[in-house]
C-alpha cells in the first residue's frame, strides 16, 4: 500500500483537515501515512471502522505490545490512556465512583459561580482573547479545585500542560513532564500527611475497592496527571472550537439566542463538528486486524480519527454542514468502549454553562476581525487553536 504523507498537506493541513480526511476517507476508511512530526503508521478515517477500533481488543493500548514506551508513561508512569485490562479495568473502577452523574451535577453551582467571575472581569464592551478570557481558565479552575491543586501552583501547571499536549520541541515536553511528575510527588505527598481534605486526589488516597485494593503512590501520580491534563485540554478546546462554530454561522447562533432548549444538542453538534480531539491517542495491533478491506499488520501503531470519523457522510448527512438541530446520531468525540472518556459529564456540563452564559452577557459577541490570524495547536492529537480574538 502506498503511504500517504500528511506532512506534505502543510499549514492547510493543520488549520482544516477535513477536506484531507474526505478525501482519503473516498480512496477507503484506512490509510498507512506518514506524519509531520515522522512517524508512520495506520489512520483510520471511516465512522464505522474507528467506532468498531475504538473497542477492538487486538487493537492495545500498550506500547510495550511493540516494544516501546511514551515519554510520560516512563516518567510519570502507566495510567489508563496507556493500559489494557485487567490494569485498566482495575483502575477505572476505583477512580469511576469520583465521577458519577449525580457528583458531576453537584459542581454545577461552582462552575456558574466560575464562569460568572470570569465574565465578569471583562468589560461591558471590549476585546479579549476567548481562550485567555474564559476558555482555559474555566476548566482548569475546575479541575484543579476538584483535586485540590492550590491556586497559586495553576500557572506553572498551565505551562506545563501545554507543553504535554502541544509540545513545541521534544525538550519542552521532556521539561514538562518531567516537573509535573516532581509537582504531582510532592502534593500527593502533602495531602497523605495533611488529614483528610474535601477534594478528589485526597479522596482517591483513601479510596479501597471492596476487596482491599487501593492506588499505590505511582497510580496516584499517573492518575493525577491524566485528569489534570485531559481533564481541562479538551474542554477548552471544546468551548474555543465550539464559541468559534458559532460565531462563523450566524443564522445557528441567532437560533440558540433564540431557544437556549437547543443548547444541549448545540454543544453534541459543535463536539462532532470541531471538537477537540483530533485522534485518539495511539493504539498497536496485537495481530493483523481487518479493517474495511485492508489488513494492518500486526505490531503497528494506529490512530483513530476522531475527527474525520465525525464527518463521515455515511454516518452524518451534509457532514460539513454545522447544525444544532441536528438528530442525535452519536459522534466519537469522547472515544467508545473500554476507553470512553470518563469526564465526558463534566465537560459537557461545563461546555453548556460556558456557552449559554457567554451568549447571555455578551449580546454582541462576535470575532474580532483585527485580531490576526488563527494560531492553531500543532500535531494530531488536540484540535483547536491558541487565541481566539473576540469583541462584544
Amino acid at each position: 500500500m502506498a503511504v500517504v504523507d500528511l506532512g506534505e498537506f502543510g499549514a492547510d493541513f493543520t488549520a482544516d483537515p477535513y477536506p484531507y480526511y474526505a478525501k482519503l476517507r473516498e480512496a477507503g476508511p484506512v490509510h498507512l501515512v506518514h506524519t509531520a512530526e515522522g512517524g508512520r503508521l495506520w489512520l483510520i478515517v471511516g465512522h464505522e471502522e474507528a467506532r468498531a477500533a475504538l473497542a477492538d481488543p487486538r487493537l492495545s493500548k500498550s506500547p510495550a505490545t511493540v516494544g516501546a514506551t511514551m515519554l510520560d508513561e516512563r516518567v510519570v508512569g502507566p495510567y489508563l490512556l496507556v493500559l489494557d485490562p485487567p490494569d485498566h479495568t482495575r483502575l477505572r473502577k476505583l477512580v469511576a465512583r469520583e465521577f458519577t452523574a449525580r457528583r458531576v451535577e453537584e459542581l454545577r453551582p461552582r462552575i456558574q459561580r466560575i464562569t460568572d467571575g470570569l465574565l465578569d472581569a471583562l468589560p461591558a464592551h471590549g476585546r479579549a482573547d476567548l481562550v485567555e478570557a474564559l476558555a482555559f481558565p474555566l476548566p482548569l479552575t475546575v479541575i484543579c479545585e476538584l483535586l485540590g491543586v492550590p491556586a497559586l501552583d495553576r500557572a506553572a501547571f498551565r505551562r506545563w500542560s501545554n507543553d504535554v499536549v502541544a509540545p513545541t520541541s521534544a525538550e519542552a515536553e521532556r521539561t514538562a513532564v518531567t516537573e509535573l511528575a516532581a509537582y504531582l510527588d510532592d502534593l500527593i505527598e502533602d495531602k497523605r500527611c495533611s488529614g483528610p481534605a474535601d477534594d478528589l486526589l485526597s479522596a482517591l488516597i483513601r479510596t479501597r475497592a471492596e476487596d482491599g485494593d487501593r492506588l499505590s503512590a505511582a497510580e496516584l501520580r499517573a492518575l493525577a496527571y491524566l485528569l489534570l491534563v485531559a481533564g481541562h485540554e479538551t474542554t477548552v478546546n471544546l468551548i474555543a472550537n465550539g464559541v468559534r462554530a458559532l460565531l462563523t454561522h450566524a443564522a445557528q447562533l441567532a437560533a440558540l439566542r433564540a431557544d437556549f432548549g437547543l443548547l444541549d444538542g448545540a454543544v453534541e453538534e459543535m463536539l462532532r463538528y470541531d471538537g477537540p480531539v483530533e485522534t485518539g491517542t495511539a493504539r498497536f495491533s496485537r495481530e493483523p486486524v481487518p479493517v474495511g478491506g485492508t489488513v494492518i499488520p500486526a505490531g503497528e501503531a494506529v490512530l483513530v480519527g476522531i475527527a474525520a470519523g465525525n464527518r463521515d457522510p455515511a454516518r452524518h448527512p451534509a457532514p460539513d454542514r454545522f447544525d444544532i438541530r441536528r438528530p442525535p446520531q452519536g459522534h466519537l468525540a469522547f472515544g467508545h468502549g473500554l476507553h470512553y472518556c470518563l469526564g465526558a459529564p463534566l465537560a459537557r456540563l461545563e461546555g453548556r454553562i460556558a456557552v449559554r452564559t457567554l451568549l447571555e452577557r455578551c449580546p454582541e459577541l462576535a470575532l474580532d476581525p483585527d485580531g490576526g490570524p488563527l494560531d492553531w495547536l500543532p500535531g494530531m492529537l488536540i484540535r483547536g487553536v491558541r487565541r481566539l480574538p473576540v469583541r462584544w
